[in-house]
């Protein structure tokens, strides 16, 4: 028997990590182990288990043939969990994460913040929103003698560099 590793970045074994949820044979203990199946169904090209794993409601809209085209085309280089949060009193969760993948040689990433609901014990995904990535920002790098950035018209050293 070949032993795999998960794709969902556990460090487990798929068959003791996301493959008994995918298959059904188990539930997903909280939000954040949902969505490392679904990441792990993208990866294996389990696209039914992304259908099934949505609240009913939402189902009708899923895209069956626009994921199994995703999951195809891109080769998934792995998950990162940001946050994960519970709230017990009203059975809802969140997932922020980031899934990196390639796809025609590029490297991307998807980022998103997913809402859970727990019905009869299992948790269904609701929705997600997309999270703007974070503006690259240059470093400014003043010396004493440049210009204060403030436009006072001195020397950075005779304005708010302190002198």
């Amino acid at each position: 028997m070949i032993i795999e590793i998960c794709p969902c970045g556990s460090g487990k074994n798929y068959n003791e990590c996301c493959e008994p949820i995918i298959k059904r044979t188990a539930l997903a203990s909280s939000p954040e182990v949902l969505m490392r199946s679904r990441y792990s169904a993208y990866a294996k090209k389990e696209i039914l288990w992304l259908r099934d794993s949505l609240e009913e409601k939402h189902r009708k809209e899923f895209d069956e043939k626009g994921a199994r085209q995703w999951s195809a085309q891109s080769e998934w280089m792995g998950l990162s969990i940001v946050s994960s949060k519970i709230d017990e009193e009203n059975n809802k969760g969140w997932v922020e994460f980031a899934a990196k993948y390639k796809q025609s040689g590029i490297t991307r990433e998807h980022r998103e913040i997913s809402e859970f609901v727990r019905k009869n014990g299992e948790w269904l995904l609701t929705e997600g929103q997309m999270v703007k990535p974070e503006p690259v920002r240059k470093e400014q790098t003043i010396g004493r003698n440049d210009p204060c950035p403030c436009g006072s018209g001195k020397k950075y050293k005779k304005c708010c560099g302190g002198g």
